[in-house]
Parts: C-alpha cells; structure tokens; sequence
C-alpha cells in the first residue's frame, strides 16, 4: 500500500512537472524543488501567502533604525524579498544576514546592478555601461560581463540582478534610458542581452529583462510621469517585444514590467503597463509563453502611483498578472487589500498559488534552501577583483570606435614629422588621456582664455587631438557639447588636422551640425580611467580599432558603422594577466626597489616590465637625491643610462650600416678609418671589437692627463667660459680645449694592445666606431640618432645633453664630483671620456627614461619593427644577437651582453640563452628575452653622492627583480 502511495504521487508530481514545461524556474532536482515547495506552501496560511508577493526596499546607509523598521515588516507581514539600494556591501551583507535570520522563509534578494553592484553601492566594481558593450562585435564578452557581474551579486548574496535592460533606445533624447541601452538596433540589443543573461544564470543569479513592453523610445522618465509609446501593435511586436521572445526562449528567469501608456496594446487612455491585464498576462504569459517571475517596476514611481491609492495599485498590478510587487508604497495596507480580495474571490486560491509557488520555485533554485549567511571578510576585495579589471581593458578594447578617419590619419604614424597638440573641452578631467598620449610622443596641451589666442598657439601644430571629457559617474550625466565649445570646435577644426574623441555617449555627435572639416572621429563612449587609456593607445596605433557605433549620431553615421584597422606594434600598456603573469606577483618588486632606496644603494628607481608588446609593470620609487626636499622621481625624469648608449645609440647605427652593406662584421678597423692601416689595430674586426675580444684595453682615463698637481682641471686645458677654443663644455662654468678631443683618438690609435685573446670589456670600440659614424654621414652622433631612430620611435625623453631640452627639475643628477669637475654632475654625463667629447660618446652620453628605453628594447624583441615601421630586417638583429665567441668563454653577443656561460653574470640565471641587453655604471640595467619575450628596463642614480661602492651589484638587486619577474609568469 506504502509503495501504492508513492506512485501515485509520483505520477502526480511528473503530471505538474510536464504542464510546467518551459519554466526557467525549475531547477536541475525538480522533485526535490517541488517537495521543498509544495511543503512550505501547503503550511503558509493567507497572510504568509500574500506576503511572499512583496519585495520591499532597504537601505544599508541608514542606519539601524530603518534596518528596524524593515525587520519588522518581514516579521509582522512575511515579505517575501528584498530589493537593496544605496549603500555599502559589508554594510549591507550585515544587513542581508540580520534580514534573512528574521524571515521564516529565505528571502529573495534583488539589486538594479546593471553594470555592476556599483550601481548601488560604493567600494563595488562598475563594468562599462550597456552602451558601450553595443559596440563590441563579441558577444562572448558580453556574456563574460554577465558571468562576472553574477559572481559579484552572489558573493553579496544578491539571488536577482534586475538586469539587462533590453529596451531599444531609439529615441536619443530619452532621458532615463539612453546609456543603459545597448544600443538602436533590435538585433544587437537581443544578441547583447541575451549573451549577458546567459552569463549572468550562469553564475546562479537570475536574470531580470526590463522594461516590459519597452522603454527605448520614450521622453519622459517614468520615475516622474507616465511616458508614452505611440508605436502600433505591428511595430511593438517586431521590435520592442523582439528580445523577449529570443530571451524567454533561452531560459529568462524573470521580466520587469514598465510604468508605460501604450495606446496600442491598452484601450484605456493613460493606464499604465503594469496594471494592464492584456499587456501582462494577454502577452507576456500567453502570446509570448512566458512561465517565468513577473515584477512590477517600482510601485512607488509616479508613473504608477499618481494613478490610484496605495493597496489598490498593488491589487490591480497583481489582478493584471504580475507575481512580484516591487517597493509598495504601503505594504500593510496593500496585503489586506489583497487579503479582502482573496476572502472576496476576487483573487482565487489557484491564481495566489501560481504566484507564491513560482516565488518559491526561484528560493529554490538559487540555494535559499540552504542558504547561508554572507561571509563578511575579504568582501570587498571579492568585489573588486583584477579579473574584472582585466576584462575592461578588454571590453574597451573592443568598444572604442573611430568612425571618421580621413586620409588615414588614424593611427598616427611618421611621429617625426608631427607636432602634436591636445585640447580639451568639457567640464571633466581629460589628464588621464593626456598622460597617455605622451607615453608616445611629444603632446602638449594648448589651452587660452579666447578663440583667437587659442587658433594662433594651434598654428604652429601639424595634428591638434580634441578630447571632449564629462562626467562618468552615472550614466544619466549630461553629455552635450556647450554652444561655445562647439564654435570652437569648428573653428579649430577649419585650421587644423583635428582628431576628434569623445569621451561621453555618442549621443553627443547629434550636436554637430557639419563634419566635414574635422578628419578623424574616435567614440570612447565614457571618461572613465580606462577608456582614457585605451583611447589614446588606439590613437597612435598601439592596440587595434574595433569597435562600431551602437546608435545613429546624424552626419551620415549610422549604427553598426565603425571603422577597423590593425596596431602598429607599438607598446601598450595594461594589466599583467593580459600576457600571461600576475600583478600580484609582480608587486614584490615593490619590496626589493624600496629595500634598495632604504638602504641608500640609489636615490632613486625607474622600474619597467613589458611582456609581448604590454607593459605591466611602470613605478618610481624614492627621490633624485637624498636631500630633504628633494623631488620625488616621476615617469617623466630622465637618467644618465651610462653604457646602455651602447645599445641605445650607436648599436642601432652599426646595425643600419650593415643592413645597408656599408660594412660587415668582418670589416676591419683599417677598412674604415685610415689612419689605422699601419697600427697594431688595423686588422680588429668590427665582430672581435664588439665582442670585446679585440685586446683592447678596458679603460683609459683620459682625464687623468688633463688635471693640474692639485688635480683640478689644467688652466692648459679647461676655461670657466666659452671660447672657440675652448668649446667642449663638461660642465656647468667648465669648458675643455677643443683640439684635445683628437688626442684622445690618438691615444687610442697608439696604445698597446692586451697580451692575447681574451674577454675583456672595454668602452674604446664606441669611441672609435663614434668616429667612423661621424665621419661617414658627416653628422653628429647625438643628431644622427635623433634623426634615424628616436623622433621616429617617439623616444622624446631619450637625449644626449639634456640640459640643452629639459628643465633640471626633469633630469636626475648623477654624482657630487670631487675629482674632476668638482661640482653636482647634473644635466650632464657621468662618464669622464663621454664629457670630454661635448657630452657625446659612443659608449655614454644617452639621458632616457624607462619608458623610452623599453620603445627601443622592443623595436629589437620585435626584430626591427615598431610603430609601422621596419627599421632593421629580422636576420640583422639575430646577426647581433649572436654569440660567436662563447666557445672561448666569451658571451657577449655583438654589442649585446648575453646571459652568463657560468654561475656568476649579467643575468638571474633564469632567461633563456636568446636574451640580451646591456648594464651601465650609474645603475642602469636593459634586458628583453625573445622566448619570454620580456623587456626589463631598471634606471637608477646609484652614483649619487658617490660612485665609489656599487651596492645595487653587491646586493644583486637588479638581478633578484629579474628573477621575480620570471616568478612572476603564469601561463
């Protein structure tokens, strides 16, 4: 008999089971779902019943008074949910924990978390707004904002995010909708929504589409009045109620209904959408099959409340179908209104069931019935994870659109031949994406008080970049160009090569009345940090365009336009999990650079990481000297690099006239330079000399000669002032002879050579190679590179004599010398033979920062080719990038360090044998591995005051960073 009963309800089970068939409520268990369902409603009585209808809204900045008052509204009425609003999420997880302890029946939890739980709450990750999702063409990513967004909402114990919105915003002026849009077009808007509600219940939150039948083509907001949709039925259903129909059919777990008067789906004039029987049940649950939770929009808006009173609005919301009464203006009120109705048979004890046990089915399926409380540690780092940022740097990636790009001004190639202004127009901050544009080139932002200053400072730039910048602090926020910044952008732009980028919704190009005169558009959609970034990368080519127009913005463009091109090769910067390693790891490089500033090994540190084309990792640490009010290092200063001139400058050139066959690594010294065909050197080969393994000597301190008993500079040699004679200035108020520079070649030419082959490094290959280039172009050194390499790269910061560009406050110095110049070397070049050349060395000489050197680095992990263009082919930089004396325990390559043969080097141990780079005397260090592809730039002064004790070496400090940065990669 036992058996007999078990079949029976069995069967009666599986019979409810069938006819519910298409629920996105049902969970994976459904028997055990409806056991758990149908016991707790067959033991509700009416009150608890009704209750379970009403998600009311709390606050968790208010305090415990109103917590209070909340509390007792669930004990005393049997609420069913909680919609949480402003606030902060330990707070409201403390809140959520004393709500549900209250409730007999797990709680409901709902947020509006559209494009994150930031919506609401602060110390919360915000993801880009819908609109600027519209513009991506992946819709996978789209899902990933769905997915991650869930991950939030159940971390905070958030069950339903009342999300995506999936009104098509075809009306620009819409005042409540527009940047929560994905966009104009139905197709885009349901691919969108329905990639994010995907996401989203994947995560285990469920999914809200709003607002029912559709809010995009509205021009009043309903929070104030009741808007209208003038559409016809035929219109309505092929468009708004098109992403319902792909979204119910894909498992959409619940729908919001708006406060909206639509004229062609309601015959009663000014009844709103919420109330209306045919628009909730007629289509919704019958023509579009929907079994899943409807929500009312928030009964206390005015686009329902000025209809009826309080309690009545809730009973006809309920009569018109809906299952979920969302922030009742009066619950007491509204559940006896309802309790009356039910006693009166207007409501029907199947009709309450249907609602409360869908409201039941969802507790289910999100775990409330094992819910747990929310664990409160580690919160609100839980929430704001580097996933998150990882996925917006993808997102705006993909998002920002140019949408004009005359004679291919985008991406901006030829730097040397631009001159680059940057002017910005809105009320918001644009230094974000200033700072950006320099890590490029040379951008100087031109403002003045009128038109006219501003046209004649403009005159003398070839390419002006107008940012227009508002607020991003919600995406309500005005977006429109003021009259007098548009007259001014016209005027600009019927003078200049202008590259419009704007960084609001692209609702903003409506106010344009012509075009034509501005060559390049870029949308960025929003003033956010990232886009700001991403932005100006994608302006000079650093990352590739992408993106389309999500909406119509007058002028010819429409949605879906967007024009593509690819990157340039030039560096971006971005998070470490891009490529590849973790940002956590990387920050104990912090540790190390402070251990070494607190030790006083250095003043002070640049610190850069790039790996496959992204830096990851760009500090400062400490100061440019050790005195107290000292100006803390900063990207934009600039160090003596010392010997990574080496690699730096006239590497670089060598490679040119090899590739050019002008000379060859078995080019001998005589073979160049004449005056070598009878010494002992003239049969060195550029390959042994770069090597060092020519037996030259390491050193030679030509200085020496030139200093007086006292050992001060000779009066014979160095004046305090100038003088055609005395013209190499080595110093501030210290001038050489000019002649003597030809006797520092002479003693080059004429000294002895070592005993035999051997490595030995020496610096006398740059100063005899200086000569040869010098000779050869008839130019100098500190030009040539200039004019071949460094405008062409961008390599602004990167100089020789640095005094003659850069404020001293830029340009950190190098030593307090007592041996020679007897002064602050600062703005000047450390190394003694550099400055007797006029600061110009083959060896030393070169001011740079990190930034500058990586260019440089990659242009050779890139094997000759950066920003567009190809400098060296790939066979010269492997050609120099060779070994050719490591059989004779020589490593270094030609004119490359390379990685030790043995224990003890240049390297952690831990880079592959294809690396290379070069370190300098005063603390600097460059190295870029091919397999790795890592470029690893550290800059320091640690020469300052003295250059005696070389700790940063003693120490290994430069090398442990190095190992941590490998320890660093995670793929």
């Amino acid at each position: 008999m036992r058996h007999f009963c078990y079949l029976i309800t069995f069967l009666s089970l599986s019979t409810s089971l069938l006819s519910q068939t298409g629920n996105p409520l049902l969970s994976k268990d459904v028997l055990a779902q409806e056991i758990w369902v149908d016991s707790l409603y067959n033991n509700m009585s009416l009150e608890e019943k009704v209750g379970q209808l009403f998600m009311v809204q709390a606050f968790s900045n208010q305090g415990l008074a109103h917590e209070n008052i909340t509390s007792q509204l669930i004990t005393d009425y049997h609420i069913g949910g909680i919609i949480f609003s402003k606030g902060d999420p330990v707070n409201q997880a403390k809140m959520n924990n004393v709500l549900q302890k209250a409730s007999k029946i797990p709680l409901l939890i709902g947020m509006d978390a559209e494009w994150g739980l930031s919506m609401r709450l602060d110390s919360t990750y915000a993801f880009p707004w819908n609109m600027t999702l519209g513009a991506i063409k992946d819709n996978k990513l789209i899902e990933q904002v769905g997915k991650q967004l869930g991950e939030h909402c159940k971390r905070l114990g958030v069950t339903f995010n009342f999300a995506p919105v999936v009104d098509i915003n075809t009306n620009p002026i819409n005042p409540i909708i527009g940047n929560r849009s994905f966009g104009e077009d139905r197709d885009n808007v349901t691919e969108k929504a329905l990639a994010f509600m995907k996401g989203m219940q994947e995560a285990g939150v469920m999914a809200n589409a709003k607002h029912f039948p559709g809010h995009g083509d509205t021009d009043t907001d309903s929070h104030k009045t009741l808007p209208t949709i003038h559409f016809d039925e035929k219109r309505i259903d092929s468009v708004e109620l098109y992403p319902y129909r792909k979204l119910i059919d894909n498992g959409l777990s619940s729908v919001m209904v708006a406060h909206l008067n639509v004229p062609a789906l309601e015959p009663r004039d000014g009844f709103p959408s919420s109330l209306s029987y045919n628009i909730v049940t007629n289509i919704l649950k019958n023509e579009l099959h929907f079994k899943g939770l409807i929500y009312t929009d928030a009964l206390n808006m005015k686009g329902v409340a000025n209809y009826s009173e309080p309690g009545d609005i809730d009973l006809a919301a309920f009569l018109a179908g809906n299952d979920v009464l969302l922030i009742s203006e009066d619950v007491p009120k509204a559940v006896t209104k309802l309790m009356e109705a039910y006693n009166a048979g207007i409501v029907t004890e199947e009709r309450l069931a249907l609602s409360v046990k869908k409201i039941l089915q969802a507790k289910y399926k999100v775990g409330l019935n094992n819910y747990k409380p929310i664990e409160t540690k580690h919160l609100v780092e839980d929430l704001n994870r580097i996933q998150d940022e990882v996925l917006s740097e993808i997102l705006f990636e993909n998002a920002i659109t140019v949408i004009k790009n005359k004679e291919d001004l985008l991406p901006i190639r030829a730097l040397e031949k631009k001159k680059i202004a940057y002017v910005k127009l809105g009320d918001d901050d644009g230094s974000i994406f200033l700072d950006e544009l320099q890590k490029y080139t040379k951008v100087h932002e031109v403002s003045a008080d009128n038109l006219d200053e501003l046209i004649t400072k403009l005159s003398a730039y070839t390419t002006v970049i107008v940012g227009f910048h508002r607020s991003n602090e919600s995406p309500w926020k005005s977006y429109e160009f003021t009259d007098k910044e548009l007259v001014w952008l016209y005027e600009i732009a019927r003078n200049n090569k202008v590259i419009l980028d704007i960084f609001v919704k692209p609702y903003a190009l409506l106010n344009l009345t012509t075009v034509e005169n501005i060559e390049s558009i870029v949308v960025s959609y929003q003033n956010s940090k990232i886009s700001q970034e991403k932005s100006a990368q994608l302006i000079f080519g650093a990352i590739s365009a992408k993106g389309m127009l999500p909406v119509s913005v007058g002028n010819g463009f429409v949605a879906g336009d967007g024009i593509t091109y690819a990157n340039l090769s030039r560096l971006n910067y971005g998070l470490a999990e891009r490529v590849g390693m973790s940002t956590e790891k990387l920050n104990k490089l912090d540790s190390i650079a402070n251990y070494a500033i607190s030790e006083k090994m250095t003043p002070g540190i640049q610190l850069l990481v790039a790996r496959k084309g992204k830096v990851i990792y760009n500090k400062n640490f400490g100061t440019h000297t050790y005195a107290k009010d000292s100006e803390p290092v900063t990207f934009d200063d600039i160090y003596d690099v010392a010997s990574l001139t080496k690699i730096l400058a006239t590497l670089p050139l060598l490679m040119e006239l090899n590739e050019n066959k002008v000379i060859s690594l078995d080019t001998k010294l005589s073979e160049i330079l004449p005056e070598y065909l009878n010494s002992n050197k003239k049969n060195i080969t550029l390959k042994k000399m770069l090597s060092h393994y020519a037996r030259l000597k390491p050193w030679i301190p030509f200085y020496y000669a030139t200093l007086d008993s006292s050992k001060h500079p000779d009066e014979k040699y160095y004046r305090k002032e100038y003088s055609k004679k005395f013209s190499v200035k080595i110093a501030n108020d210290l001038y050489m002879r000019a002649d003597y520079q030809d006797s520092i070649q002479k003693i080059i030419l004429d000294t002895d050579l070592l005993d035999r082959d051997a490595y030995r490094y020496s610096d006398l290959p740059y100063y005899i190679l200086k000569k040869y280039i010098e000779t050869y172009y008839d130019k100098g050194l500190d030009e040539l590179v200039q004019d071949h390499f460094y405008e062409s790269l961008g390599a602004n910061y990167t100089t020789y004599n640095p005094y003659n560009k850069f404020s001293g406050k830029k340009i950190v110095p190098t030593e307090i010398d007592d041996y020679y110049r007897y002064q602050e070397v600062h703005g000047y070049v450390h190394d003694m033979g550099a400055a007797m050349q006029n600061g110009v060395g083959g060896h030393a000489g070169i001011f740079s920062n990190a930034n500058d050197v990586a260019k440089i680095m990659q242009l050779y992990l890139q094997k000759g080719f950066y920003g567009g263009k190809r400098y060296f082919k790939p066979e010269t930089v492997d050609q120099f990038n060779t070994c050719y004396f490591c059989e004779k325990d020589n490593r270094r390559g030609i004119g490359f360090d390379k990685p030790q043969l043995g224990v003890e080097g240049p390297t952690c141990g831990c880079v592959s044998m294809t690396s290379f780079g070069h370190s300098g005397f005063t603390g600097t260090y460059a190295w870029a591995d091919p397999e790795s592809e890592i470029v690893y730039i550290f800059l320091a002064n640690r020469t300052y005051p003295k250059a005696t004790t070389n700790l940063l070496l003693k120490e290994n400090i430069r090398t442990d960073i190095q190992r941590l940065i490998y320890e660093a990669i995670i793929d």
